[in-house]
């Protein structure tokens, strides 16, 4: 490969035709990108700059385990600063991002998790349980609305009551918020800074935050932190390396930050779970029989064919040398997880859904990358996989679901993510 110090070659229309075919198919697009310049090219997007894809195992690895200080994660996801605001982990680099990652790793992980298992069973029953039968319905907001409850529940441990009522709502309305397309044209047109102090958004976002300021409150007054399991009460008894508590900005951020990452991105991959295994003969017929080995190969082979975010982006704070070419400073690069996970060479038959394959061998650390990865390796990745678990353990136990339409759904842009196009249509009938 080239090592001048040119970006690599990419499509040459203009910035606004390639972010329109960036915003509109991005999948077709990177294919086209990968079929015509090689695994590393060179992409110009509205708003956000100069993109370096890179598709190959070795690239990958290079960005992953590179030097954070020169890899910022947090300036390249400035786009979400609208929901999440300036002390997300995410939005974060350096010692602040590490700090905030520390106070949030432990509810996340081992026994505490498992904890949540039981709670995550009764909501995916309970939702089941309103199903009609017979007529076609759209999973995705049917699953939308089991993490969508998860994720109120553990974050938060409210009883039933008005108060738990209101932050439902609330965050219904943030999440419609975060995966309109018009946000997303807004975005592309005006930046995310902009978007953030737009009284139109303010509108949307103030009752949002009110309702998450005044659960921090109402939680900080009860007392008795250490007697509860849910995330909100753990965040409150955690302290910085100083000895200092969270702000209440801190904890407002992060458990935004919780709430949109978890919600959205978990329904959308059991719907595409859900989605696939319909139309997988033998699938559902083998999810049934309890094999667990095999349920964990489905969600992997889900996230792997189906990835919610198509990339992940780190912004050069220096100039790097990375898959053969020597990228200059603030050039964002793009390990791009559709092409990585649709390599022939590393996932025969790389279009087909089987989760088969990883019976066979291992998920890779740099060839599976739905969660990312190296120090910004998706801190809910063990959550969102041990949910997907349980509610399809529920799913394929408590109804018997068929595909509404014989043909398979198209990939649909929603925002950020991608998402089934027709809802991941089904008819269902008692089990």
């Amino acid at each position: 490969m080239s090592t001048d110090t040119a970006l690599p070659p990419g499509p040459r229309a203009p910035r606004a035709v390639q972010t329109l075919a960036w915003m509109t198919r991005p999948m077709p697009f990177m294919e086209r990108c990968r079929a015509r310049y090689g695994d590393t090219f060179t992409v110009r997007i509205a708003q956000e700059g100069t993109w370096v894809f890179v598709s190959h195992p070795d690239a990958v690895k290079q960005v992953f385990t590179g030097d954070p200080a020169v890899l910022h994660a947090g300036i390249a996801n400035r786009i979400l600063r609208p929901w999440l605001g300036d002390e997300s982990v995410l939005l974060l680099d350096g010692a602040g991002h590490m700090a905030q990652r520390k106070l949030l790793l432990p509810p996340f992980h081992g026994e505490r998790m498992q904890r949540y298992g039981e709670q995550m069973e009764q909501i995916a029953s309970a939702e089941v349980a309103t199903w009609p039968t017979g007529e076609p319905m759209a999973m995705w907001p049917r699953m939308q609305a089991v993490t969508l409850e998860i994720i109120v529940r553990t974050i938060f441990g409210e009883a039933e009551g008005e108060r738990l009522q209101r932050l439902r709502a609330r965050l219904r309305e943030s999440a419609e918020l975060t995966t309109d397309w018009r946000t997303m044209l807004a975005m592309a047109t005006i930046g995310p800074d902009r978007i953030a102090k737009a009284n139109i958004f303010r509108r949307r976002m103030d009752p949002v935050d009110a309702v998450v300021y005044e659960a921090i409150a109402a939680r900080r007054a009860d007392g008795d932190l250490e007697g509860r399991d849910d995330i909100l009460s753990m965040l409150l008894q955690a302290r910085h390396e100083d000895g200092s508590p969270m702000t209440d900005v801190e904890l407002r951020d992060e458990l935004m930050t919780l709430l949109i990452a978890g919600h959205e991105t978990t329904a959308t991959s059991l719907s595409w779970a859900i989605e696939r295994l319909l139309r997988t003969d033998g699938a559902m017929d083998r999810l049934r029989s309890g094999d667990e080995d095999y349920l964990d190969a489905v969600v992997k082979e889900t996230l792997r064919l189906r990835p919610v975010l198509p990339i992940v982006v780190r912004k050069l704070q220096a100039p790097m040398e990375i898959g053969g070419w020597s990228l200059p400073a603030g050039v964002t690069v793009a390990p791009c997880i559709h092409l990585v996970h649709r390599r022939e060479d590393v996932y025969p038959q790389a279009a087909r859904f089987r989760p088969e394959r990883f019976l066979e061998k291992p998920a890779g650390t740099y060839t599976w990358l739905p969660f990312g990865g190296g120090v910004r390796r998706c801190l809910g990745a063990a959550f969102a996989q041990f949910e997907m678990k349980t509610v399809l353990r529920v799913l394929a136990n408590e109804v018997r679901l068929s595909p509404a339409r014989p043909e398979s759904e198209p990939v649909r842009r929603r925002a950020i993510t991608l998402t089934p196009g027709r809802g991941a249509e089904v008819v269902a009938s008692a089990a």
